[in-house]
């Protein structure tokens, strides 16, 4: 990428110019997810972001994500999971927000996946969708097709399997065929996540070529869906904000791997490095 990453900021704005992202994820024993999302965003650009969680995590997040972030608790199941009943609350919310990040943490219970569900077809905001939310598409692929707003689907190939049905070994041999079919047939950005990710739209196609085996580690994911939610909220379109956030998380990740060694690399420090990728970027 030799383009400049971010825009540059003019002197006369404020908080609200560069988006506020709703988040919803976490569950019982995956609050950490929630947490590396929230606070990749900020980190990331984002005026404003809240984290929606179910509700009995609400004070182990306070402890953990960045005292900018905002948290808001919501209706639970008895396993801890986001209601089905947090619907109405979560629909109201959204009309004050710019983006909605989904899935980070989520669980597979089906209160959650049927709440998971009804977002997706029924509000209108251009949204993230990783891991637990993209669990809940499976089988349930028309509803991409619903709405009109942008939708980024951000899948690593065990989770793009079983949204389409195919082996992991063979979406290994036909990664970006299967990436730009999928793009074009549900007329979202898909990021299919791994080695030289890409980056796919109904008319476009990126590869990626920052990151390294050190990033295959639990969080890193969680990490990626803070940072193109961020982009999406400071004005970049579905395309780019994809794009860029892949970039620049995978930039982050060599810087702090040169720092912290491959095996010894954790989630949290490519979002420390993110705001030297955000300068090494815009240098090129």
């Amino acid at each position: 990428m030799t383009n400049r990453v971010f825009p540059r900021r003019k002197p006369d704005t404020h908080k609200g110019d560069y988006g506020h992202i709703f988040i919803l994820a976490g569950s019982l024993g995956l609050s950490g997810a929630a947490v590396l999302c929230a606070n990749s965003a900020m980190r990331s650009g984002a005026g404003l972001v809240t984290l929606g969680l179910p509700e009995s995590l609400y004070n182990i997040a306070a402890k953990r994500v960045f005292l900018e972030v905002m948290l808001k608790p919501l209706p639970q199941t008895k396993e801890r999971t986001l209601s089905l009943s947090a619907y109405p609350k979560i629909s109201e919310f959204t009309k004050n927000t710019d983006i909605l990040a989904l899935g980070p943490g989520l669980s597979r219970n089906p209160q959650t996946q049927k709440l998971i569900r009804r977002i997706i077809s029924s509000i209108p905001k251009p949204m993230v969708i990783d891991a637990g939310a993209l669990n809940a598409l499976a089988g349930h692929l028309d509803i991409l097709r619903l709405n009109s707003n942008l939708k980024i689907l951000t899948p690593h190939s065990g989770e793009f399997s079983r949204l389409i049905g195919q082996s992991t070994a063979y979406i290994q041999k036909n990664r970006e065929t299967l990436a730009k079919r999928f793009a074009y047939n549900y007329n979202i950005v898909l990021v299919l996540k791994g080695h030289h990710t890409i980056v796919a739209s109904a008319d476009k196609v990126y590869v990626n070529k920052t990151g390294n085996p050190g990033m295959a580690t639990a969080g890193s994911g969680d990490v990626l869906t803070g940072i193109i939610s961020a982009l999406l909220g400071q004005g970049l379109n579905g395309f780019n904000a994809a794009r860029t956030g892949v970039y620049l998380h995978g930039l982050a990740g060599d810087l702090a791997a040169k720092k912290k060694t491959q095996a010894g690399l954790i989630a949290s420090d490519i979002i420390d490095h993110i705001p030297a990728a955000i300068k090494l970027a815009n240098r090129k």
